[in-house]
């Protein structure tokens, strides 16, 4: 797992959130359409305009959508699985407040007792021994 697959966790968590919304609330302007015919009632032609919606596009959408989500939940689970399987609890605590939660390094060094570079070393040190175990197995 690289920092930045890490640092991409929230990001990811966001976008599932804006894919969500997207899906419960679809643009309905956005889906608008709108197509000239014929109106042959009066004997001649006399062009009037049809506006409807889209729904081929919106299922389209919604599948996309559905399949972008699907992918980021399982890139999520993955980061997830990778921090709860580190072995040191001090190190998994720090990982899953500052890439899960999103809570500044400061602030964790209060929670668990360090200084902010003692933290940061804490991130650099297994994330270099992690790197360093996976390039050694291929």
């Amino acid at each position: 797992m690289t920092r930045e697959q890490l640092e991409s966790y929230r990001s990811m968590q966001a976008e599932i959130k804006e894919l969500m919304e997207k899906i419960t609330y679809p643009d309905i302007e956005e889906m608008k359409c709108s197509s000239i015919i014929n109106d042959y009632r009066s004997g001649y032609p006399v062009p009037q305009a049809v506006v409807g919606f889209d729904w081929e596009r919106i299922q389209r959408n919604e599948k996309r959508y559905w399949k972008r989500i699907a992918e980021l939940e399982k890139e999520c689970s993955s980061i997830e699985d990778f921090i709860e399987n580190i072995n040191d609890s001090l190190t998994r605590r720090i990982f899953r407040m500052y890439y899960i939660e999103g809570i500044p390094q400061v602030l964790i060094g209060k929670a668990v007792h360090l200084d902010k570079s003692n933290v940061s070393r804490k991130i650099d040190n297994f994330l270099k021994i992690a790197t360093h175990a996976t390039n050694a197995t291929l």
